[in-house]
């Protein structure tokens, strides 16, 4: 019998890296592409997918369902922007706001894999069959990090730990042992192109998972769309979750860190 699995797809090519790991594995691919963010190109990536929108819950447990999924991963940044725009809920998901004590991140999500799971779908750790695109602790580009730039990574570290658990965001940029920005809901390349902005060249990036990570939805993940905005704004230093944080791309991510003499590096 062929193994089969569900993916909520969300943007970027978390979704795409996924889902052809996941044929390579024997996997059948089912996916949920969420019309607001999923890149079209997964549709030649799955073995399946209908496109729902983000309020339509009831129909993506259906679909599941009717394809007897029952194991899923979630893959894929959906925008928590998405909250203000006019996102039509069905019942399910209208019940769902009504239910929860507030709208962070980890309280949705926690909130819809429990419905998921009590139709008998079971979310699996997004992280699933891509154990080796985590990041490990060290330099991964041939530049490391200077000693100015290491203080501001230890200065950093545990601020970004502390924001990451308030459920704020996973991203804390610093210059000279100062915080330039912190992300929110605009998202991590926005607010590195913002502490740029206000700070100029030489910032030092740590993007951190949440202090108690839950593995099917809170996995931080860079590509190479960050280091463009490192490049654009001219930030110098790229500090990763060493073994929480997912490198996608990881090939093309290094060679365009090593050409622009960026530093990435676990932490």
């Amino acid at each position: 019998m062929d193994k089969k699995i569900g993916l909520i797809a969300g943007n970027g090519a978390f979704p795409l890296v996924f889902a052809r790991e996941a044929r390579r594995q024997g996997e059948t691919v089912v996916a949920v592409a969420l019309k607001e963010e999923a890149d079209p190109q997964l549709e030649q990536a799955v073995d399946q997918i209908t496109w729902l929108s983000l309020g339509q819950l009831g129909k993506t447990i259906r679909f599941f369902k009717d394809q007897g999924v029952t194991r899923a991963v979630m893959a894929g940044q959906v925008k928590h922007t998405q909250l203000f725009r006019h996102i039509l809920p069905d019942l399910l998901v209208t019940k769902l706001l009504a239910r929860v004590v507030n709208k962070k991140a980890d309280t949705l999500l926690s909130a819809v894999t429990r419905e998921f799971e009590q139709e008998g779908i079971q979310f699996l750790p997004s992280t699933t069959y891509l154990d080796h695109l985590l990041c490990p602790r060290g330099p991964l580009t041939r530049r490391a990090p200077t000693s100015s730039e290491k203080s501001d990574i230890d200065f950093g570290l545990p601020l970004a730990r502390h924001i990451a658990g308030q459920d704020i965001g996973q991203t804390l940029i610093v210059k000279d042992k100062t915080v330039v920005a912190v992300e929110a809901m605009e998202g991590t390349d926005a607010c590195i192109r913002r502490a740029g902005q206000i700070a100029g060249p030489g910032c030092v990036i740590i993007k951190v998972a949440r202090p108690k990570q839950d593995l099917r939805f809170d996995v931080p993940v860079t590509g190479p769309r960050t280091l463009e905005a490192m490049k654009e704004s001219g930030s110098a230093v790229l500090a990763l979750d060493a073994g929480k944080t997912l490198l996608l791309e990881k090939e093309t991510l290094l060679k365009v860190a090593d050409a622009a003499q960026l530093c990435i590096t676990g932490v």
